[in-house]
């Protein structure tokens, strides 16, 4: 049997979907073959601390003191030349360092301080491999803001929307109120611009909504977004993979059971439905898939992404709602379940996003640092 590669999972972290993450990383360590891989847990508790040691991903699901008391403290070595993880022993060998190298991460992070390019950033300067989009896939997919606009510069279709700075919020709402009348109206969606599984999402429908749900988004970013809603819309996703060529699943439907698809009904109940395929025309099918490319190339992701839409079931009117450059990835989220109805199964969506990650380390790589004068 050939060596195995070495695989660092990443998961917690201090975002509002630490506990998505857990859920992601969970079904991921499940899926790798241990014939192929050596899964190398890493967890991050909600205040930033790196731990591991025999289950860090059972620590923080119990997030009790001496759950966590029992794990290794560990920090990243970003060193190029001597990349890894260095652990340090709090037992009889109190002070002992060891370093532990792996092959590639996979950063089952999912909102800021691990799908903002943070982390990304990290891996790049120590030159090791990682799954899923560079620092700047992941910034702009992570910002909604920058995302809009990188997406109209790239002549995507999106919903009307305005910007909302949370210091404005003190002296400001009565004309962030007017302005929302006059540009967007009601309904409106209010969102955090960086953060996902619509953590922070309100739905408005009159001006009084609006301040409250403001308020609620103020919370988790200083950035808010005020969209305009979609309303009799289809929700419709489509997954992508690859680099500098993306493939694309056949889409998929959100049938929300309550106003809209917010957490809840995500992770904590079964009232929503998911449509596979999605029930929209072929016309409209190959119209989302190709906007999900064109949406994954105009940000720079690499990898995987979810593309999300709002189709018009009568009249096929389309608009870009977001890309999610780290979807949740345990075996019941949209992301692998659409690969899986397109022909690809989750273990084998998982040796496909490894080789991404290292074709993609590879190609950049092979760039040439720095002038190196006339090449004759």
């Amino acid at each position: 049997m050939s060596q195995r590669l070495r695989v660092a999972v990443l998961f917690g972290g201090r975002s509002g979907e630490h506990e998505v993450s857990l859920m992601s990383a969970e079904s991921i360590m499940r899926a790798l073959d241990p014939e192929k891989y050596e899964v190398i847990p890493i967890g991050i508790t909600k205040e930033g601390r790196w731990l591991m040691g025999k289950d860090p991903l059972a620590a923080l699901k119990a997030g009790v003191a001496d759950r966590l008391a029992e794990m290794i403290p560990a920090a990243f070595l970003t060193d190029p030349a001597n990349p890894g993880l260095i652990a340090f022993d709090p037992g009889e060998l109190a002070g002992h360092q060891s370093r532990l190298a792996f092959d590639v991460v996979f950063p089952a992070l999912h909102g800021p301080y691990g799908e903002d390019g943070t982390i990304q950033g990290m891996l790049e300067l120590a030159n090791i491999p990682y799954v899923g989009s560079g620092v700047a896939g992941s910034a702009v997919g992570m910002d909604k803001v920058l995302m809009k606009a990188v997406f109209r510069s790239a002549g995507l279709p999106v919903l009307d929307y305005i910007v909302v700075k949370r210091k404005q919020l003190v002296d400001r709402i009565d004309q962030i109120q007017e302005q929302v009348a006059e540009t967007i109206g009601y309904p409106c969606f209010v969102k955090p611009a960086n953060l996902g599984s619509s953590v922070g999402v309100s739905k408005a429908n009159s001006p009084e909504d609006l301040a409250k749900a403001l308020g609620e988004a103020a919370r988790y970013d200083r950035k808010i977004l005020v969209e305009k809603a979609a309303v009799g819309y289809r929700e419709v996703e489509v997954s992508v993979l690859g680099n500098d060529e993306p493939k694309t699943s056949i889409p998929g439907e959100i049938v929300p059971g309550g106003e809209f698809y917010d957490y809840r009904a995500k992770y904590l109940d079964d009232t929503s439905e998911l449509v596979i395929p999605a029930r929209i025309s072929p016309n409209a099918a190959d119209q989302v898939r190709r906007l999900a490319a064109a949406a994954f190339l105009a940000v720079d992701a690499a990898g995987l992404a979810r593309v999300d839409f709002f189709v018009h079931p009568e009249t096929e009117e389309i608009f870009v709602n977001e890309i999610n450059t780290m979807p949740g990835f345990t075996r019941i989220s949209m992301y692998p379940k659409l690969w899986e109805a397109t022909g690809l199964p989750y273990s084998r969506l998982l040796d496909r996003l490894i080789e991404l990650a290292l074709e993609r380390h590879r190609d950049k790589n092979a760039s040439a640092v720095g002038f190196e004068g006339d090449s004759e």
